[in-house]
C-alpha cells in the first residue's frame, strides 16, 4: 500500500492490536511508539502519512504530542484514540486539528474505515 502509518499507545497490547488489524489489511509500513515524546520524535524522523495516537499517555499526553506534531507540520494527519469518558479531551484534539478520534474499545473495522477515509 505505500503508507506510513504510525501507532502511538503506552499499551503494547493496544499497539499491537492496530498493527495486527492494519496489516491483515495490507498495511506493511507501520511504525511504534511507547509514548507522546517518542511520538515527537519519530514523527520528525519518519513523516508517517498517518498517526494513530491515543490520548493517555506517561511523558507527553496525546494532546500535546498533537500540539507538538502540528506546530512542525501543519498538514499531519492525526487520529486521536481514547476511552469513553475523555469526550472534553477528544473536542479539545479536534480543535487543535486531529482528524477523527476513536473510542476504545474499538472494532477492527473501525480503524480500517478511519484509516481509508483520510488515505484513501
Amino acid at each position: 500500500m505505500g503508507k506510513k502509518i504510525m501507532i502511538v499507545d503506552d499499551a503494547a497490547f493496544m499497539r499491537m492490536t492496530i498493527k495486527n488489524c492494519l496489516t491483515k489489511a495490507g498495511y506493511s509500513e507501520l511504525i511504534e511508539a511507547e509514548d507522546g515524546a517518542v511520538a515527537v520524535d519519530k514523527y520528525a524522523a519518519e513523516k508517517p502519512d498517518l498517526v494513530i495516537m491515543d490520548i493517555t499517555m506517561p511523558n507527553l499526553t496525546g494532546i500535546e504530542a498533537l500540539q507538538k506534531i502540528k506546530a512542525g507540520d501543519a498538514g499531519a494527519k492525526v487520529v486521536m484514540c481514547s476511552a469513553m469518558g475523555q469526550e472534553a479531551m477528544v473536542v479539545e484534539a479536534i480543535q487543535l486539528g486531529a482528524l477523527d478520534f476513536i473510542v476504545k474499545p474499538f472494532k477492527p473495522d473501525r480503524i480500517l474505515q478511519t484509516v481509508t477515509k483520510i488515505l484513501g
